[in-house]
């Protein structure tokens, strides 16, 4: 059972102490990268490391359990730059100055103190598209663990499956990876995004409403059937997907209050992972009942085969979804939700809750995935077309609601016509915000 969450100081604290066995730092979706979030999220990582993190409010005081979760630390993606520090004249990787500042401050000391049944520290991959990222990684973790004298091997990754092309070499990953790869994860929304980026000039390749795309539509069902047969196969942990829900509001302890929530993940959390992850503190109980259930006293269940399995190319690209439909409710959310993480993400915050029509919240859902059909005409159920007039419509409705927002909305609204008017079809929505940060 894992939880992942920012690495800000009382978040941490909170999901460091909730009872899930793995706490996932992430420096990746959940962080908006100006330099003090970046030093700051280092700071408290190595606080957490040496169990000196600690926070004094007026409200209350926060310090670690003596039992907490395991830290993981999600990097940034390959494809991401920080700017702020020059090798050469030019950015480092933003992933190799997250890995790599971490490794020199804790890899030690996270070795002298775990206690857990491999060693550490420990990683979780984001956004690898296939066996040669992962081979960059391995080399990085070699010529890392040689530097610092400790043992090859000391460093285990995780590798989040949330790229299309991925999803075509996991056996390759974990091979790359060798004696570092601890598991792999299926994802959900970056991995739809990943669909509709590679195949944006195909029409047959439109997605429905978001909604509509759950784990349960053929080409997800069978990304993460391969996943998990894949890892199973290769002794790998195999990681379900996350409940990215949290609480809107209403009393916390009220079971009524969440109960959705309770739900959805039940159904998101299938007996065939050895673990899930959640965004909330409130669903770890809820997650650790089905796990617990099914487990028992086993610490995984890697030994489940799946040999029966057999996924093909044609059913990973299978993109037809029952009853599937485009909606301008479908698009409004889409608009809305990209205005609110934007006008956070610009703020500082990369973690907020994005409010949804039917009341729930769903943090850091990036919805470029969607969006796209604006870039094809593609027709509503109602017969009219996408295209720009309709968006610019949209867009401009929902500012209005939001108002001023965090203060940012109408710099995320030109971020956002970016994304969406512009001839070339942006890889990653934060390649064109991050020039908007200090």
């Amino acid at each position: 059972m894992e939880i992942t969450g920012p690495a800000e100081r009382k978040m941490m604290i909170n999901a460091l102490n909730s009872g899930a066995r793995v706490f996932m730092a992430d420096l990746e979706d959940a962080l908006s990268p100006g330099w003090s979030n970046v030093i700051a999220a280092q700071t408290n990582l190595r606080d957490a490391v040496r169990r000196e993190l600690a926070l004094e409010t007026p409200e209350k005081s926060y310090s670690l359990n003596e039992e907490t979760a395991t830290l993981v630390v999600r990097p940034r993606g390959w494809h991401l730059v920080e700017r702020h520090v020059l090798v050469d004249g030019r950015p480092i990787s933003a992933s190799l100055f997250d890995a790599g500042l971490y490794l020199f401050h804790n890899a030690r000391e996270a070795l002298d103190r775990d206690s857990g049944p491999c060693l550490g520290p420990y990683f979780y991959l984001p956004k690898l598209e296939g066996r040669y990222e992962a081979r960059l990684w391995n080399e990085v973790f070699v010529a890392a663990q040689e530097r610092l004298g400790i043992p090859r091997g000391t460093i285990r990754a995780t590798v989040l499956v949330e790229t299309i092309l991925a999803a075509f070499e996991m056996d390759e990953i974990l091979r790359e990876l060798r004696e570092h790869a601890a598991g792999l994860n299926a994802g959900r929304w970056d991995y739809i995004f990943s669909l509709v980026k590679r195949f944006r000039s195909r029409s047959d390749m439109v997605l429905p409403d978001r909604a509509q795309v759950t784990m349960a539509v053929p080409f997800m069902r069978s990304y993460a059937r391969l996943l998990v047969s894949t890892c199973h196969r290769r002794g790998a942990h195999a990681m379900g997907g996350m409940s990215a829900l949290s609480r809107t509001g209403g009393a916390p302890t009220s079971r009524r209050w969440h109960w959705p929530r309770y739900a959805r993940t039940r159904s998101a959390s299938r007996v065939t992972v050895s673990m899930t992850w959640v965004a909330h503190p409130d669903l770890v109980p809820v997650a650790r009942e089905v796990f617990d259930r099914v487990l028992g006293d086993a610490p995984h269940q890697k030994d489940r085969r799946a040999d029966d399995v057999s996924v093909e190319a044609s059913d990973l690209l299978d993109v037809a979804v029952p009853d599937g439909r485009v909606t301008e409710a479908g698009v409004r959310t889409n608009v809305s939700v990209a205005l609110q993480y934007l006008d956070a993400w610009l703020g500082g915050n990369g973690a907020g809750g994005h409010q949804r029509p039917d009341g729930g919240c769903r943090d850091r859902d990036q919805p470029l995935a969607a969006l796209a059909v604006c870039r094809h005409g593609v027709a509503l159920e109602d017969g009219r077309t996408i295209d720009h007039d309709l968006y610019r419509r949209v867009r401009d409705e929902e500012l209005a609601k939001l108002g001023s927002g965090g203060g940012h909305v109408r710099q995320a609204a030109a971020i956002l016509d970016d994304l969406v008017l512009a001839e070339e079809f942006p890889e990653f929505l934060t390649l064109l915000a991050y020039s908007h940060l200090d």
